[in-house]
């Protein structure tokens, strides 16, 4: 494996520890291939912003990705620009606040599922509820289809949503120590992707939109349909729209990448919560003042909600999506007196990145007050990245919010979130995928009126 996991097998937590021992730039191994870890905000502020459209416009190149080799995340530069600019207008504050009243309508599934659960004193495993509700959303914003996984976890697409991520070992290895047989892997369709819910969700993509039928949508993939130029030339409709395949790949992307972003976010959220019962009842206190009497949750009030966003950028900050930013250098470069060549893969290590005690005193502690009005002005803008930062930043980090806060102020309006015996403290993590716990997190629900009590009792 190289050098990747001398010190744990966990890459960013292994990561934490390099930069305690080097410091905020190194040089590892992954198997064969060297790389570059950079955590200096300088320079992360050069490869992701000043120098990205020169230099540092590409992600890792992974071979045998399989038929997702053109979504967003993976599409390499001119067509990256072209599919970016496509999809940009899609999450405007005028196209999210359209989708407003949809995750509205399934953010209050989701209240109505977990009143069961509550009514019938179950211990909550947070992904079974945050999963189904995170895709319930985003499917009905990007296809105008209801899935209903909240009561229906067997649905295939929610399956198959939830097993495209799940990276095959063997073909990873594969290209690490046998680069030479990346050909043969991908003539036999081995992908370093699930291929079968690759497959599965594809079809899916193009069987709503063959059944759509000229009928009149604004979602998402009505957005990249209208992309497609009506003009028969050939180079004409490559240049200016999105083609028949990359539509159905970034609505692939979007089920997966939307699902998992706002699940972790909402599991890890509901941790950080149960584990610092004060910051939940300032956060409940703004609720209710914001939203009198339990009252309907509105696009604007919730927008302008100021300790909500502070508790969520400060469980952003200790557990964000991505764990690494990658970047492949386009060409040679000397960036603060290092040379990065031609070729060479740039890893950023956001989770390390997070905990520097230098720029995030206490870093291991939840403060949300960390993003208040008064003390945001003392953060560098180049070390908080949990979206990302600059052109290839998340095209959905404010559409993925939306769907966070709903849910969390839904939740919070009428219950508590609360420790008990099955919650792990602290959480093992996961070595293998994107950054999340090795087992699900559990929690309890308390409703609003028994939460004080109940906290002193699992405290």
């Amino acid at each position: 494996m190289g050098t990747v996991g001398r010190y744990n097998k966990v890459p960013y937590l292994d990561d934490v520890e390099c930069a305690k021992k080097y410091g905020r730039v190194w040089g590892m191994y992954e198997f064969k291939r060297p790389m570059l870890a950079v955590m200096d905000p300088d320079m992360v502020k050069t490869i992701l912003v000043k120098e990205c459209f020169t230099y540092f416009i590409n992600r890792r190149i992974f071979p045998s990705i399989g038929e997702l080799y053109d979504t967003l995340f993976f599409s390499m530069g001119d067509d990256w620009r072209r599919i970016r600019n496509t999809l940009s207008p899609t999450f405007s504050s005028g196209r999210l606040k359209e989708m407003f009243s949809i995750v509205r309508h399934h953010s209050r599934k989701m209240a109505d599922r977990l009143r069961l659960k509550v009514d019938n004193d179950e211990v909550i495993e947070l992904k079974s509820v945050f999963a189904p509700y995170s895709l319930d959303a985003i499917a009905s914003c990007a296809f105008s289809v209801d899935v209903d996984s909240i009561n229906n976890p067997s649905s295939p697409i929610f399956i198959h949503s939830s097993k495209l991520f799940r990276l095959s070992i063997l073909v990873f290895i594969c290209h690490g120590f046998f680069p030479f047989l990346v050909p043969l892997l991908e003539l036999f369709g081995l992908s370093i992707f699930n291929k079968t819910s690759s497959s599965y969700l594809r079809a899916a993509v193009e069987k709503i939109r063959a059944e759509r039928d000229g009928q009149d949508s604004r979602d998402i993939l009505q957005q990249m349909i209208d992309s497609q130029t009506v003009s028969e030339s050939r180079r004409e409709k490559q240049n200016k729209g999105l083609n028949d395949h990359e539509i159905s790949s970034q609505g692939i992307l979007f089920l997966n990448a939307g699902l998992e972003t706002s699940n972790s976010a909402l599991s890890f959220l509901a941790y950080n919560l149960a584990r610092n019962p004060e910051a939940m009842k300032h956060l409940q206190k703004e609720i209710d003042e914001t939203f009198p009497n339990k009252g309907q949750v509105q696009y604007e009030a919730l927008m302008q909600m100021e300790y909500l966003e502070c508790v969520i950028n400060e469980s952003l900050r200790l557990y964000p999506p991505g764990a690494r930013l990658e970047r492949e250098a386009k060409e040679t470069i000397k960036i603060n007196g290092i040379i990065i060549p031609k070729g060479m893969l740039v890893t950023i290590p956001v989770y390390a990145l997070h905990r520097d005690p230098e720029l995030w005193p206490e870093p291991e502690e939840f403060k949300p007050d960390r993003f208040s009005k008064e003390n945001k002005q003392n953060i560098n803008p180049y070390a908080f990245l949990p979206f990302g930062l600059g052109p290839r930043n998340c095209v959905g980090m404010r559409f993925a919010k939306i769907i966070v806060k709903l849910a969390l102020v839904e939740i919070l309006q009428n219950y508590s979130f609360s420790v008990c015996e099955e919650t792990e403290i602290p959480l093992q993590m996961d070595p293998q995928g994107l950054l999340g716990p090795l087992k699900p997190i559990k929690l309890k629900l308390v409703p609003r009126s028994d939460a004080s009590e109940h906290v002193d009792m699992c405290n």
